[in-house]
C-alpha cells in the first residue's frame, strides 16, 4: 500500500487581503518619520514607526473570515479599536491593516509594548521628557503620542500598563493632550489608537487591577483575534506557506507532505498559535534532506493530551467535535455519522462546525 501523501500546490495559499477595494491612490511610499519630524527630535528607540503596505493573513476558514470583516468595518473610522487574542495569533497583523486600510495610511504607524519597557520608564517612552527632567535625561526625547501625531499607534499587551500611569493614558485617549516629563506645556495630539492584549481586561477590572473607565473607553470596537485551534481549516494553507518560505530560505526542495503528518498536525491544539506552527516547521525544513517533510511530531503532545489540557468548554469542544469527526472520516449525517455520534442533529452539527471553524482538510489521501 502506498503511502498517503498531501501534494503541495504550485500556487501561493489562499490569502483574504482587505486592500483590494482601496489600492487606488495607495501610496507607493508612505511617510516616514523623519520627514514629519526635526530629525534631532526623532527618538533612537523608536522602531517600526513606518507603516508598511497590508500583506493579509493567510487562510479562508469562517473565523477569520469574520475578523477580518470587522477589520474593514472599522478601519476607515477614527475608533479606537481593542484586540483581544492569544499570544501567537497575529494581532499585529491586524492593527498595521487596520492602519493601512485607514485615512491616516499616509502616516506614521508606531508600534509599542508596554510589556517590553521598565516600568521606571514607561511614562518617558510614551509621553516624552525635556532635558533634565530626571537624572540621565541629559537630552530631549519624542514620546510614541507625539510621533503617532496624525497616525496610528499601537498599545500592545495594554492590559501591562500600571495603574498610576492608567490615568495618564485615558486622559490622552479622551482629551488627546498630555504633559511630557519634565514640562509644564500642555501638547495636543492627533491619534488613532489600536490597543492589544491576551489578558481578560474585564476580569482585571473586577479585580481592580484596570481602570474600568479605561477598559471602557479602550472597549469602543472590539475584535477577537482567534487562535490557530478555532481554524483548524486554515492549517494546511499555513503549512503549505511556511514550507514555501522556509525552504526557499535554506535552498532545500520539498514538494510532498505526508497526509498522517499534517493529519497531526490539524489535531494539535498549537497553544502558540501560529507563532508556534512557523517555528515548528521552521525546524522541520532544517531537519529534511529529500522531497518530503519530515516534521518532528515526538515534539508536540498527543490529540489526548491536547483535550484534557483544554483550559475552557470551548477548546474541549472543539477537540472532541474534531475526534468525532475524524473517526467518522468526515461523515457529517446517517446512522454513522458524527452527528448521531454525538447525539446532535445534523444542522446542528454543521452549525457548530462553522462556529469552531472546523472543515474537513482539502487534501486528498491516496491509498
Amino acid at each position: 500500500m502506498a503511502s498517503a501523501v498531501y501534494s503541495m500546490q504550485p500556487t501561493s495559499p489562499t490569502r483574504w487581503s482587505v486592500t483590494s477595494q482601496f489600492q487606488e491612490g495607495t501610496p507607493s511610499e508612505n511617510v516616514r518619520a523623519e520627514e514629519t519630524l526635526a530629525e534631532s527630535d526623532v527618538s533612537p528607540a523608536v522602531e517600526d514607526s513606518i507603516p508598511r503596505a497590508f500583506e493579509g493573513m493567510i487562510g479562508a476558514s469562517e473565523a477569520l473570515k469574520r475578523a477580518l470583516a470587522h477589520v474593514k468595518t472599522v478601519a476607515p473610522t477614527d475608533s479606537t479599536v481593542l484586540l483581544e487574542g492569544e499570544t501567537g495569533t497575529g494581532k499585529e497583523l491586524i492593527s498595521r491593516a487596520i492602519h493601512a486600510l485607514s485615512q491616516r495610511r499616509l502616516r506614521n504607524f508606531v508600534k509599542f509594548n508596554c510589556a517590553a519597557i521598565p516600568l521606571g520608564l514607561l511614562e518617558s517612552e510614551l509621553f516624552g521628557h525635556e532635558r533634565g527632567a530626571f537624572t540621565g535625561a541629559i537630552s530631549r526625547k519624542i514620546g510614541r503620542f507625539e510621533l503617532a501625531d496624525k497616525g496610528t499607534l499601537f498599545l500592545d499587551e495594554v492590559g501591562d500598563i500600571p495603574l498610576e500611569l492608567q490615568a495618564k493614558l485615558l486622559r490622552v485617549l479622551q482629551e488627546q493632550e498630555f504633559e511630557k516629563l519634565g514640562s509644564t506645556q500642555t501638547q495636543r495630539v492627533n491619534v488613532r489608537f489600536v490597543a492589544a492584549t491576551n489578558r481578560n481586561l474585564a476580569q482585571m477590572v473586577s479585580d481592580k487591577e484596570f481602570r474600568g473607565d479605561l477598559y471602557f473607553r479602550l472597549n469602543v470596537f472590539p475584535i477577537v483575534v482567534p487562535p490557530l485551534r478555532e481554524r483548524r481549516a486554515d492549517i494546511p494553507l499555513l503549512v503549505e506557506f511556511f514550507v514555501q518560505e522556509f525552504s526557499q530560505r535554506m535552498n532545500r526542495h520539498i514538494d510532498t507532505i505526508l497526509a498522517s503528518t499534517m493529519e497531526q498536525l490539524i489535531a494539535y491544539s498549537w497553544p502558540g498559535n501560529i507563532r508556534e506552527l512557523q517555528n515548528f516547521i521552521e525546524r522541520a525544513v532544517i531537519l529534511t534532506t529529500g522531497s518530503t517533510l519530515r516534521a518532528p511530531l515526538d515534539d508536540l503532545k498527543s490529540p489526548v493530551e491536547t483535550a484534557a489540557a483544554a483550559t475552557t468548554l470551548k477548546q474541549a469542544e472543539s477537540g472532541h467535535i474534531l475526534k468525532i469527526l475524524r473517526e467518522t472520516r468526515w461523515v457529517v449525517g446517517g446512522p454513522r455519522g458524527a452527528a448521531a455520534r454525538l447525539g446532535l442533529k445534523r444542522t446542528t452539527l454543521m452549525g457548530k462546525m462553522r462556529r469552531l471553524g472546523l472543515s474537513r482538510p482539502d487534501y486528498e489521501v491516496a491509498t
